[in-house]
């Protein structure tokens, strides 16, 4: 099969193009599935803006959808209509055999809220505008014949253009303002085309090792492709979102797993990932929690897998890092924020505020007291200082880097003094400092450390982990635990970050055949159920968001290191 060609399912990956700020899915809300696809925007959040319902008759025609990477398609033969994208803001639509009925979404329109439609008598196109993502949504016909429903209709009502002709092409474009009228550059096939090729480009360089071994690879490529949006409001670079559905942000730590996966191929893409997140550090250090077109939300952190990320991509960008000097700057920033700010006063261990600050947001560890000294949480820090004193020494300032190798030293010396009980890794309370363990995954972590870890104590971290592997993959919570939910988010599903970050620890443990079980049986469940935000760790079916840029990233890492692995 081509590259562009393999079919998805549009219930599960929404059809977009990189730079859009919107999609064509019927997913228009959390969890909520319309009978139709809409035309949903981010711009401001997630808003279904315009309903795409074929017709024949003037009535709705039960015809099938479906999408490949470059084209979206219902019905078939003589009845068909199909829509590609001609640019970011610009979608083609083209059909035969049946009609098409673009309708705002929302009926109501009130004087703060909703979806005005106007004919603008300049080049009689029809303009829908929109409260919600303050962008208008301009339809021009490009053949055929359209009929414009609810014109200039306030209050409740249908506003609707309603396409036809033996055969009919309109253009839907999303504009923050006024523009010049659309003059297509292209025909309809020549679109789809161009999107062919586009897609095609991005695969053969972010995956080009992939084969029949790895099945599923063109389509992570395709979510990562999709999910790109161009700066605009609090984005500043071009950034992957973690998804097109409804998580529909930059989380800050999800963007390490995309700038990783995209590294090799796209390496000024991938830096930007690894940008967009700093370019809102605060004068404190601290990271944001997330960033999207509208919000930066600074209620929570992300936990500073920072560190590792960088080490890591030093070695998968060519030529390595490309900003070492501004990279030191701002790990140290981040560094000394969780330093500085979230350590009890003569203590040795920072502390997360919440489970969200961790990223494990409902994890076991954080159900009896929220504020949490955790081994996962030291672990990274020691990997980051570890991190600051290669960056230091690259910049020539020998005496930071001896500063920073001893900082770490003696966190890692902390965490096995203090928090490893001779069996196992425990958490503490920020406030008494009693400890507590349970079954969560959260608390072997630290075999992120790797080879840093002390023989013995490395040979019960891996036991440990065999406990909570099942066919699926790490379960977030062992199944056998009382806590343990099979949609429980961080109680039980398997997730794609804590896959890859635990098969990087295990391999520089010297724990291979582990973390080959690891990575095979997560990139299976890839393989059968997509990239999910998290997979039921008993069955493998998907869950919750299932389109999720960071599945398909570590998905696209797992299958190039396996690939890479079986031609040594």
């Amino acid at each position: 099969m081509p590259t562009g060609d393999q079919a998805f399912s549009l219930r599960e990956i929404p059809f977009s193009y990189p730079g859009s700020w919107f999609d064509v899915s019927p997913v228009v809300a959390e969890a909520t599935y319309a009978d139709d696809l809409h035309l949903v925007s981010h711009r401001h959040g997630m808003h279904a803006v315009l309903a795409l319902v074929p017709e024949s008759g003037g009535e709705p025609a039960a015809v099938p959808s479906g999408a490949t990477p470059a084209e979206l398609t219902w019905g078939a033969g003589d009845r068909r209509i199909a829509a590609a994208f001609a640019g970011p803001e610009a979608l083609r639509i083209a059909g035969r055999g049946l009609e098409l009925r673009i309708r705002a979404a929302e009926p109501t329109l009130t004087p703060f809220a909703g979806t005005y439609f106007f004919t603008d008598p300049i080049d009689g196109s029809a303009v829908f505008t929109s409260y919600e993502t303050g962008c208008r949504y301009r339809v021009t016909v490009l053949s055929g014949q359209t009929r414009h429903v609810g014109a200039e209709a306030l209050g409740t009502a249908e506003r609707a253009v309603v396409v036809s002709g033996d055969a009919w092409e309109v253009v839907i474009e999303e504009l923050p303002g006024t523009r010049e009228p659309y003059a297509p550059a292209s025909a309809f096939d020549d679109v789809v085309a161009a999107a062919r090729t586009e897609f095609a480009a991005f695969a053969d360089s972010v995956a080009p090792w992939r084969s029949e071994r790895t099945p599923a690879a063109e389509l992570a490529c395709y979510v990562l492709w999709s999910a790109i949006v161009a700066p605009a409001g609090f984005v500043g670079r071009p950034a992957v979102l973690m998804s097109k559905h409804w998580m529909d942000k930059v989380w800050s730590w999800d963007h390490c797993f995309t700038a990783l996966a995209l590294a090799g191929g796209r390496p000024e893409l991938a830096w930007h990932q690894f940008q967009v997140v700093f370019d809102h550090q605060d004068d404190r250090g601290a990271l944001p929690d997330s960033i999207t077109h509208a919000e930066v939300l600074r209620n929570f952190v992300k936990p500073p897998v920072h560190g590792w990320a960088l080490s890591r991509l030093r070695g998968r960008l060519p030529g390595g890092l490309p900003e070492p000097g501004l990279a030191y700057r701002q790990l140290t920033a981040w560094t000394r924020y969780w330093l500085d700010h979230r350590r009890v006063p003569g203590g040795p261990f920072a502390h997360y505020e919440h489970g969200n600050d961790s990223g494990w947001d409902n994890a076991t560890p954080f159900a009896r007291r929220r504020l949490v000294q955790t081994p996962d949480l030291a672990a990274f820090l020691v990997l980051q200082l570890k991190e600051l004193a290669v960056l230091a020494a690259g910049q020539g300032d020998a005496e930071a880097a001896a500063r920073w190798a001893a900082e770490a030293d003696s966190m890692l010396a902390s965490l096995l003094g203090e928090l490893w009980d001779g069996t196992k890794f425990v958490s503490r309370s920020a406030a008494t400092g009693a400890a507590q363990s349970g079954a969560s995954l959260l608390e072997l972590m630290p075999i992120v450390l790797g080879e840093h870890l002390p023989p013995d104590v490395r040979d019960q971290v891996v036991a440990g982990l065999e406990a909570h592997l099942t066919d699926i993959g790490l379960a977030t919570e062992r199944p056998e635990s009382e806590c343990y939910e099979a949609d429980g988010y961080w109680r039980g599903p398997v997730w794609a970050p804590v896959t890859v970050l635990i098969e990087d620890g295990l391999r520089r443990a010297g724990a291979t055949e582990l973390a080959d079980r690891v990575s095979a049986r997560f990139r299976a469940v890839c393989e059968k159920s997509g990239f999910a935000e998290n997979f039921d760790a008993l069955t493998g079916d998907g869950l919750r968001d299932r389109a999720y840029t960071w599945t398909a990233a570590a998905y696209l890492l797992l299958a190039a290191a396996a690939e890479a692995r079986s031609e040594s």
